[in-house]
């Protein structure tokens, strides 16, 4: 089942657990979050990076929609750092029932005018939106842009977020509380600002989301789900753990077949994806959706 982030999110708040947003570009990442919600009764996040649309191309997503809408468990697919209009709209055409705007590196009042420009396009069609304040820290491995991590990141302040919440008419906001995007190298020891969060959710009601979780300690994580985290992203973890396992395979097996290459590392895959629907506290917590009602958009 397809539904907008509105409808999951409202639902896993109530509730007081977390979803994971997986980010895919290709059927082995894609199968291997789908697979895993499902035999967990688990909702998730499909989540798709502008650079992994573009790698994807447009019609591997009528594909994704139609898989999707198929299936019993809720699905929300959703646009990983959209930083401009034409992102968006792209995003819309393929179908997406969520997108995220970041005008993070933008000025406070750029960041607001262009959040609120894109929020008034989609809540015309029931998409909904997410923004985000304050920046994230990126490590060398990883696509997604941001600070130095250990020197580039800039707390998301807790009464800025209520002022861009109410002026922008977001969905949900990323923060920031000291996490990055990739994996941490060796000897670095990510901490994550609770007691940011803590201030920043008695200021906001909306629900709130943590980029860069891979990597992170998962008592860490647990504490932000507990302080009112709804959507954790996650990206580097599962990923490295599949192309381990299609590298230890194309070595010592060899092979070209995708069929024979790609099952174990999809099962290495899974166990990650599942491990974090744990943490997250999403297992079994797909039948609170059984009386959501499909998102449709009939026309743009």
């Amino acid at each position: 089942m397809l539904i907008n982030m509105t409808q999951l999110l409202e639902i896993a708040q109530k509730e007081k657990f977390a979803v994971g947003a997986f980010n895919v570009s290709d059927n082995a990442l894609f199968q291997t979050v789908v697979e895993t919600a499902e035999e967990n009764m688990a909702p998730a996040i499909i989540e798709v990076h502008p650079t992994e649309l573009a790698y994807a191309k447009d019609d591997f997503f009528k594909y994704v929609v139609a898989r999707l809408s198929n299936s019993p468990i809720p699905f929300v697919l959703h646009l990983d750092h959209g930083d401009t209009i034409q992102n968006v709209l792209r995003a819309i055409r393929c179908g997406f029932t969520s997108v995220m705007i970041d005008g993070s590196l933008l000025s406070f009042a750029d960041n607001v005018a262009l959040t609120k420009e894109v929020v008034h396009i989609c809540h015309q069609l029931d998409i909904s939106v997410e923004g985000e304040l304050g920046t994230i820290g990126a490590m060398g491995d990883t696509f997604e842009k941001g600070g130095d991590a250990v020197t580039g990141v800039a707390y998301t302040d807790p009464q800025d977020a209520k002022l861009f919440v109410e002026q922008t008419g977001v969905d949900t906001l990323a923060v920031a509380i000291g996490t990055a995007h990739g994996i941490y190298p060796d000897g670095f020891e990510p901490k994550l600002n609770l007691a940011i969060l803590k201030q920043i959710k008695e200021t906001v009601a909306i629900p709130l989301v943590l980029h860069g979780g891979s990597n992170n300690p998962d008592s860490e994580i647990s504490s932000a789900v507990s302080l009112g985290v709804q959507k954790v992203n996650i990206s580097s973890d599962f990923k490295r753990e599949m192309y381990k396992k299609l590298t230890e395979i194309l070595t010592t097996k060899g092979g070209w077949d995708p069929n024979n290459l790609f099952p174990e590392a999809i099962l290495a895959g899974k166990k990650v994806v599942k491990q974090k629907m744990e943490l997250f506290e999403s297992i079994d917590k797909a039948h609170l959706y059984e009386t959501v009602k499909p998102w449709r958009m009939d026309s743009l």
